[in-house]
């Protein structure tokens, strides 16, 4: 289960942002050539986030697409599943482009906390 490294990493970064301040939610958005299950990234960053100032919050995903090139008929497309065939002609002669992010893009703070100094 390799959501539990990505959650661990996630968590790392959420709380050097946070700085000592409760968390609420994360939001998250990975590439598609990341080959995350939302259920299990969701189960893993709850273990890890006990005892931190994550404990509880709310992890929210959102999944960015990759291209992908047929290498037969030129078609390009974006395709949230990259082991995908050509939507065109069917070939299975691709090229993915993108998807492989991993991005915190934003940390909501609970607004009763203050930096633990």
């Amino acid at each position: 289960m390799h959501e539990f490294g990505i959650a661990e990493a996630v968590l790392e970064t959420v709380e050097r942002r946070a700085d000592g301040r409760r968390v609420r939610r994360a939001r998250v958005r990975a590439g598609a050539l990341l080959r995350i299950a939302p259920a299990a990234l969701d189960q893993a960053f709850c273990l890890a986030a006990t005892g931190t100032v994550a404990e509880g919050a709310t992890l929210d995903l959102v999944i960015e697409p990759t291209r992908l090139v047929c290498r037969e008929c030129g078609h390009s497309a974006l395709c949230a599943d990259p082991l995908t065939i050509c939507g065109l002609c069917g070939g299975i002669d691709v090229d993915a482009e993108g998807g492989d992010s991993l991005v915190l893009e934003s940390i909501q703070l609970d607004p009763d906390t203050t930096p633990a100094r």
